[in-house]
């Protein structure tokens, strides 16, 4: 069989027809703007917008936030299109079986694996980061021990060694936990998270507004230098490129509004709800991160960010700089810990999907597939998904994981834009229920956002993206090649009768 042979577009939406076969259908469009947000707010915001301020940009952040919102908007309005014609699980690596090929399609799944999988481990770190905030701030006790909260790659300023990042572990396995189980509860849950969320941040941007010192936006385009920091990492500090550097480390705040689009299967009207589902998330996130970063970096200044500020930066800058609103903190621990908790139940939904969609397709083991027999989830997969996380989320640095899912989420994101070209042009007639306004200039503009954004990550990143691919591709011709459904048959096909998932409704 050809590498590049391609799924049959009437195939997929056989598959996504409402059947015995198909997942149910439960998620209105109202649930995936829901869904949405709890994805987008997150670690993203309340934890990489610190490394950004300290290792590329200072105030001009939030440049980066505008720049990767733009990538973001063209991007989602290529998912938009895609979602709502082709309403399958499976997101950027369905689209891309469907326009060019199975080992591209292999490539995007693989790399969407890292995407969620080390997003996940990424919210995890930052959840035990504030966690220890709560021990100390709220309930005055001891903190854990940094050896046992942090990766053996890190080192404290008193020369303490990270061993283990525990509270990491723990909270990653209790959300897979969740996962498998699948209660209806996890959605009510999800929807009050939502909530508080996105009025923390509201919060935060109204108090601190009158806390802003001018002194810390000027100049709000720092000169062009570079910043070495503890680890002995060299950024480009300040200019175009500090901005563009920020706008890649600050990306991973938007990440989530692509995860609508694993749950295409599971939504009661995808020809309109994943459209409104994708962009209504985006433009809300925007406006908040532009809001709140040039807030952020008005209370306190760079080196806050680099040096007692890094970790739970923002309640440490509310503590510091806004006095008497120290009960603000206290909210947004707590707040944060549970927001961070639904970021982790997205990315692992969405990576379980993925695995579940390339499961059926043969290219991973037929396990993947199988459903519970009480709970018809996915739980071979969301244990598997569970030992990955926990091995980044326990045993490497949040700064790396974070730029690790960034890389991987941009590369995923050009192919997606590349698909609606591509389908545009091989399938004219296809019935799209959106269709992404101006082609090619939109698709070609989230081609050329995406890369400026990868070109502006640290180096360290290209290696790491080129080394998980190096062993995706391993994979695929000792395993997946010889075990495609659609090598062996022609065709792609639901595994033999299964039971109708009831997959949790988020």
């Amino acid at each position: 069989m050809s590498l590049f042979a391609k799924k049959s577009i009437a195939v997929l939406l056989e598959e996504a027809s409402e059947s015995e076969k198909s997942l149910k259908r439960t998620l209105s469009a109202g649930s995936l703007v829901a869904l949405g947000i709890g994805a987008i707010i997150g670690a993203g915001l309340f934890v990489r917008t610190a490394s950004a301020i300290a290792q590329n940009a200072g105030p001009s952040v939030t440049y980066g936030f505008l720049l990767a919102s733009l990538g973001c908007a063209f991007a989602g309005l290529c998912y938009a299109e895609l979602s709502s014609s082709i309403p399958i699980a499976g997101s950027a690596y369905t689209y891309t079986y469907a326009t060019m090929g199975e080992l591209m399609a292999w490539i995007i799944g693989w790399d969407l694996i890292l995407e969620y999988a080390v997003g996940a481990a990424t919210v995890g770190i930052a959840w035990a980061e504030y966690f220890n905030n709560l021990l100390v701030e709220v309930l005055h006790v001891s903190p854990v021990p940094y050896q046992w909260c942090h990766s053996p790659f890190q080192t404290s300023v008193d020369g303490v060694s990270g061993i283990a990042n525990l509270p990491a572990l723990f909270i990653v396995t209790i959300i897979s936990l969740l996962l498998i189980k699948g209660t209806q509860e996890s959605a009510f849950v999800n929807g009050i998270i939502v909530i508080v969320k996105v009025a923390i941040v509201i919060l935060i941007i109204g108090f601190g507004w009158n806390y802003i010192n001018p002194v810390n936006h000027t100049p709000f385009i720092p000169e062009a230098t570079q910043y070495t920091d503890r680890e002995g990492l060299t950024f480009n500090y300040g200019g175009f490129w500090g901005i563009l550097g920020a706008a890649g480390t600050v990306f991973f705040a938007f990440i989530g509004f692509d995860a609508v689009s694993t749950a295409a299967q599971e939504t009661k009207n995808p020809k309109t709800a994943m459209p409104i589902g994708i962009l209504g998330s985006l433009v809300i996130c925007t406006i908040l991160y532009v809001l709140f970063s040039y807030v952020l970096t008005g209370l306190a200044p760079v080196e806050f960010f680099r040096t007692s500020g890094k970790e739970a930066s923002v309640v440490a800058a509310i503590n510091v700089y806004m006095p008497g609103y120290h009960w603000l903190g206290t909210l947004v621990t707590i707040a944060i810990l549970g927001g961070f908790s639904s970021v982790i139940l997205v990315m692992l939904l969405g990576q379980s999907r993925v695995f579940y969609s390339m499961s059926t397709d043969g290219l991973m083991p037929k396990m993947f597939s199988d459903l519970h027999p009480k709970f018809k989830t996915p739980y071979k997969a969301s244990l598997m998904i569970l030992v990955l996380v926990a091995l980044f989320a326990g045993f490497v640095p949040g700064d790396i994981v974070g730029d690790m899912t960034s890389i991987g989420t941009l590369f995923a994101f050009i192919l997606v834009c590349i698909a609606v070209l591509v389908l545009r042009k091989t399938e004219p007639n296809m019935k799209r229920e959106f269709k992404t306004p101006w082609v090619p200039f939109v698709p070609i503009m989230g081609i050329l956002t995406c890369t400026a954004m990868i070109a502006g990550l640290h180096w360290s990143n290209w290696l790491r993206l080129l080394g998980w691919l190096a062993i995706g591709f391993v994979i695929y011709f000792t395993y997946s090649k010889k075990h495609s459904v659609l090598g062996k048959t022609g065709k792609t096909v639901e595994p033999k009768d299964p039971p109708k998932p009831e997959y949790p409704e988020i």
